[in-house]
């Protein structure tokens, strides 16, 4: 036990090593070069100006501005939930774990058609809130929507395994020692599962700017105004194909970006997220 591992094994490792390598280079590396070499086809020049468009900026801000808010509010609930599913035995509790568990599956595109028919001008709360001077469909709150619908198990599925290994028994010895809900959750819990979370966020952020389908169904494709970064890449992908691979390399670069600090998290605190 621990020696050297054998020959046969050794060659198989190695073989499934690089086979892995050698998707991630022909489905990932090669088109994000791709996609590098053909925003700058023409020139740093022309690059930079069409990222610098007034509907692309607008663009730009609007993916953040969505994401600033989606993801706190998925932070909250996947917070919310992973302790439920893992302080709490309930009746309902496998749905809740199945319905967390349904952006996963479900086309985001479904999901959109779904916010349409709730929210939209004719659906079952739009036709209330619109008279009342509340646009969801077609404006920033139905964008928010969708993103956060498709990025609802992020969080709450990055904890929940965490939380579920460490168990409850310091809670409870907090608890018995006289300490308060909000101290036992800041002084006790948040601490425990503070880089589990950070990765959940991590990954909900880079999925909420890169989120196309559930969010072109709600903006209405209203170019500088409910376009976000995946929208108008798309647009310009149909009247200018040099422009939307600036653009589309921009949104790949915050994505990356994002990824990249996730890796940082996982190489400094691996131990800490296994606990």
């Amino acid at each position: 036990m621990g020696g050297r591992p054998s020959w046969s094994i050794r060659v198989a490792r190695t073989t499934l090593v690089l086979s892995a390598l050698a998707v991630l280079v022909w489905l990932l590396v090669l088109p994000l070069l791709a996609i590098v070499a053909e925003a700058f086809q023409q020139g740093v020049a022309f690059y930079l100006d069409a990222i610098r468009q007034p509907d692309t900026i607008a663009a730009v801000r609007l993916t953040l501005i969505v994401a600033a808010i989606a993801v706190p509010l998925n932070l909250v609930f996947g917070l919310a939930a992973a302790w439920s599913m893992t302080h709490f035995e309930f009746r309902g509790k496998a749905l809740l774990g199945a319905l967390i568990d349904l952006p996963f599956s479900i086309s985001p595109v479904i999901a959109g058609m779904m916010l349409i028919l709730v929210y939209g001008k004719d659906g079952w709360l739009g036709s209330w809130l619109e008279p009342h001077g509340v646009q969801v469909i077609f404006a920033l709150p139905g964008l928010v929507l969708a993103t956060v619908l498709v990025t609802l198990p992020f969080v709450a599925r990055e904890l929940m395994p965490l939380m579920q290994a460490q168990g409850s028994e310091q809670e409870e010895a907090a608890l018995t020692l006289g300490a308060s809900g909000w101290q036992i959750f800041f002084r006790v819990t948040l601490p425990r599962v503070r880089w589990a979370l950070l990765y959940g966020v991590l990954l909900c952020n880079a999925r909420a700017m890169g989120e196309f389908g559930a969010v072109y169904v709600v903006s209405g494709h209203l170019r500088g105004i409910t376009n976000t970064l995946p929208l108008q890449v798309d647009q310009l992908y149909q009247e200018n194909f040099s422009a939307a691979f600036a653009v589309a390399s921009l949104l790949a670069l915050l994505t990356v970006l994002t990824l990249g600090i996730k890796r940082l998290v996982e190489w400094r605190h691996g131990d800490d997220l296994n606990r």
